[in-house]
């Protein structure tokens, strides 16, 4: 009997996927499925209630359950109803696995990348703290665009512990309001929004983080750009091709054209554990076991 998991998203439903997955060395067939809910949270609630005890585990995808600004974990309102709903199938929503396997993939990439004084922009670093940190402790330039792109408001954090400190401030009111005010959900992810934040873009270097508000916001003209990111589509790529990025580098494995998000992959992990939670220790531990390394695609 293959495993299964399911992510369950507040995104898109045109991004829905399934793939059976056998990786060698391990005795179980995966089933890996995303299923989106075009934005309704009652929607994937009732989704989650269905399927709960009958499916490995869950992943919540296109929302965030937790975001973490060093040592401090916050959670979102709307998130916490979802993950209510799962009363016997495990949920994870990513962020456990982002906080080793991104903070790998930035140590990996460094013969390529070289990171020391690359600019490069995350357009949402609460959601990828350690992503940030790596990318600050290898010396790149960073400008933190969580006010910019989160929020709407032309402050560019270039200090991590600024971020952190604004952070402590407002993510206890900020995880109270409603996710989609924050967050591009649903038919949002298929829109761009072409303004003043594009200028950012035209800065970095390296665009890295969450893809939908890079997407979102992406400008017409990204020659030479490199994107690293997971969640992409073949259609992600052609999209990225139109507009001349170079170089693509998923920090989770393509399976059946394309990269599945965090939250599938570390509800995978756990599946495979068969158990949770998990410390820090153990999922690096799986990532070295599963060989989960960066995977760099050339469009031009």
């Amino acid at each position: 009997m293959p495993k299964h998991i399911v992510s369950v998203s507040i995104g898109s439903s045109k991004r829905n996927s399934k793939a059976e997955v056998n990786i060698e060395g391990l005795p179980d067939t995966f089933v890996l499925e995303r299923i989106g809910t075009d934005g309704s949270w009652e929607k994937a609630i009732e989704l989650v209630k269905e399927l709960d005890g009958k499916v490995d585990a869950f992943g919540l995808g296109g929302a965030d359950l937790y975001v973490w600004a060093g040592k401090r974990r916050y959670t979102f309102r709307d998130s916490a109803r979802m993950a209510a709903a799962a009363k016997r199938s495990p949920m994870v929503d990513g962020s456990g696995l982002k906080h080793t396997l991104e903070r790998n993939a930035v140590r990996l990439l460094e013969p390529q990348i070289h990171w020391k004084g690359k600019k490069v922009l995350i357009p949402s670093a609460l959601d990828r703290f350690g992503l940030a940190e790596a990318m600050n402790e290898a010396g790149a330039e960073v400008i933190h665009g969580d006010f910019i792109y989160g929020l709407g408001l032309p402050l560019p954090i270039r200090q991590l512990p600024v971020l952190r400190l604004w952070a402590y401030i407002l993510m206890p009111i900020i995880t109270q309001l409603p996710f989609q005010w924050l967050y591009p959900t649903g038919e949002k992810q298929e829109k761009q929004v072409l303004d003043w934040r594009q200028k950012y873009f035209r800065w970095a270097d390296v665009i890295a983080g969450d893809w939908h508000f890079m997407r979102r916001y992406m400008p017409p003209d990204m020659q030479g750009k490199v994107i690293l990111t997971n969640t992409t589509t073949e259609e992600d790529l052609e999209f990225m091709r139109a507009r001349g990025v170079k170089t693509l580098i998923t920090t989770t494995p393509r399976i059946a054209g394309r990269s599945f998000g965090t939250n599938v992959m570390e509800a995978f992990i756990v599946a495979l554990a068969g158990k949770y939670p998990l410390s820090e220790q153990e999922y690096l531990e799986y990532i070295e076991k599963l060989g989960l390394k960066p995977q760099i695609t050339e469009l031009l």
